[in-house]
């Protein structure tokens, strides 16, 4: 007999699934960022709203943290341990001068409010948090990972997401017992977090010089996927042997499966698992939302969540002021972090559980951290055009220069698509030394036993750039099908090398200016040339009196 637990499950799994797709097609059609529907809808169908849910059901929130811990994964990935080195003070003196500047005044706050030092200290560290998860997948889907403003933002989450070990390691020591762990629980955590930083090592190493290899032999998608999720498991259950959060694990996957020629196709064959689980995750969220809190306490309510908001783009754009940002920019980017994260909600969990705070201060601080998610897309787009106005002032100046003469012999071609394929082989013919990027490793595998130098990765991201020579090329060709990550493409190579002739392939004559004031050079875009194919076919169509030479079509 079916058992009725698995009966719940599906039901509400169902239930968050059709929701999470209609509030998904509702948010494309008006334009607004899907998150925000997923947490709406997760609010207006879980106890706080219409009720619709089975029941509390511990099943359905392990997948939503399977979701979150696939996410973190996808957000492992896009980093490399040099990248770590380099980012290393946008981690350090941005994430700690955010935190400090967020988690101390809220302290003192909560202190002189009533509350004791302990629990006043674990919300102000909540607080001071904000979503990697959300700022993530908002910078991806506006092709800014990749700029200054992409990196140093997510250096500071970055930074945060590292802090919640301790954090979270904290709270017994300021639970209401007072009871906390002696001298050999913190001996046997450094012990095991020194033992799981050398496993992720040494995992890095041994995949990369041997597993990575032996799987790209078999040109097998299942057993990437296999294999991908293997390690994500591994990681995740290492981490919660050592009695570290799974999370941490889930990121540290990513780390070992980072920088290798299997890289982009991993990201590439778990996204849509990472989609799915997504929605699962950010609908789920959406229904811890109790709107009951909003009626009976509404100025403190709308007063919190304007001052979260408040503070934390302030301490942000301090923060990103700090490591080399211009104001404006860095205001912008403050707007994007100046929500409440994932791991704040981890974090309040874990405090409620130990009786650090009390189901008010929790229900209160949930509030503030799901309308701050709600908002942040909107904040982060408004944020980004400031940052994108200050890209173009820089680039007004810029003259367009001429294709490669005698002083230049290298170009690059980003997209192996028939275009860029073809493009290749004609400036092969030319005599120059071409490099060729692509997000698949599969589709230059070709080309690179031809003898082409050929570099797998997100040409948004500049250090694939510099990996392809960008810096020094004379010639680049953006072949890639999406205009909005082409634009992308065009600002970074732009950054990287001020004099090389950038030429573009666009879908949509309406983005050519945009190509052209972000810094192409030169745009053929494919709706202007079908046009005019068209328009000299029908000339000769009426030129022969309403036949095409050759056929048998008439007009």
């Amino acid at each position: 007999m079916e058992s009725p637990s698995v009966a719940i499950l599906v039901f509400d799994l169902l239930l968050v699934l059709v929701a999470g797709l209609l509030a998904g097609m509702v948010c494309k059609r008006i334009g607004v960022s899907v998150l925000v529907g997923y947490l709406v809808i997760g609010a207006a169908i879980g106890e706080g709203g219409v009720r619709l849910l089975a029941g509390e059901n511990y099943d359905l929130k392990h997948l939503a943290e399977t979701g979150a811990l696939l996410l973190l994964f996808s957000i492992g990935i896009e980093f490399s341990f040099d990248q770590f080195l380099r980012m290393g003070r946008f981690l350090l003196l941005g994430g700690s001068v955010q935190m400090v500047l967020v988690a101390v005044p809220m302290m003192l706050l909560e202190r002189a409010l009533g509350m004791e030092w302990g629990s006043a200290l674990l919300v102000g560290a909540a607080v001071a948090l904000s979503s990697t998860v959300l700022v993530f997948k908002a910078l991806e889907e506006y092709g800014e990972v990749g700029t200054p403003h992409g990196r140093r933002a997510m250096g500071i989450l970055l930074f945060q997401d590292f802090a919640v070990v301790p954090l979270i390691l904290l709270v017994p020591l300021l639970s209401a017992s007072g009871e906390g762990p002696g001298g050999d629980y913190w001996f046997m955590l450094a012990r095991n977090s020194v033992i799981f930083i050398a496993a992720v090592v040494v995992a890095r190493f041994v995949l990369g010089r041997w597993i990575v290899p032996l799987l790209a032999g078999f040109r097998s998608t299942e057993l990437v996927v296999l294999f991908a999720l293997a390690v994500l498991g591994g990681a995740g259950f290492g981490a919660y042997a050592l009695k570290l959060p799974p999370a941490l694990g889930a990121f540290a996957a990513g780390l070992v499966l980072s920088g290798n020629r299997l890289t982009a196709q991993i990201d590439a064959l778990v996204l849509p698992l990472r989609e799915t689980f997504a929605a699962v995750f950010f609908v789920s969220l959406g229904t811890l939302m109790q709107f009951g809190i909003l009626w009976t306490e509404p100025l403190l309510c709308v007063g919190g969540l304007v001052g979260v908001v408040l503070l934390k783009t302030g301490a942000a754009a301090v923060a990103l002021r700090w490591i080399g940002l211009k104001w404006r920019t860095a205001v912008g980017m403050g707007l994007g972090l100046a929500q409440m994260g994932e791991f704040s909600f981890i974090l309040l969990s874990v405090a409620l559980r130990a009786e650090a705070i009390g189901e008010t201060t929790y229900q209160r601080m949930l509030f503030f951290a799901l309308g701050t998610l709600i908002l942040t897309p909107h904040l982060l787009k408004t944020g980004l055009r400031w940052a994108d106005v200050q890209l173009d002032r820089e680039l007004e100046g810029a003259r367009p220069i001429g294709l490669p003469g005698e002083g230049g012999r290298q170009a690059i071609v980003i997209g192996a698509g028939p275009i860029g394929c073809q493009l290749v082989s004609q400036l092969e013919l030319g005599g120059l030394d071409v490099c060729l990027v692509d997000l698949s490793p599969v589709n230059l595998h070709a080309f690179a036993q031809q003898g082409f130098h050929t570099v797998a990765g997100d040409a948004t991201d500049a250090d694939v750039l510099r990996r392809a020579e960008a810096a020094t090329c004379s010639l680049a060709l953006v072949t890639v099908p999406n205009d909005a990550v082409a634009r992308q493409i065009v600002k970074t190579l732009r950054r990287l090398n001020r004099t090389c002739a950038i030429l573009v392939r666009c879908r949509y004559q309406s983005n050519v200016a945009g190509m052209k004031l972000t810094g192409a050079d030169a745009v053929v875009s494919e709706e202007s040339e079908a046009t005019a194919g068209l328009l000299r076919l029908l000339e000769r169509v009426q030129e022969k009196g309403g036949g095409v030479p050759g056929s048998g079509l008439r007009t």
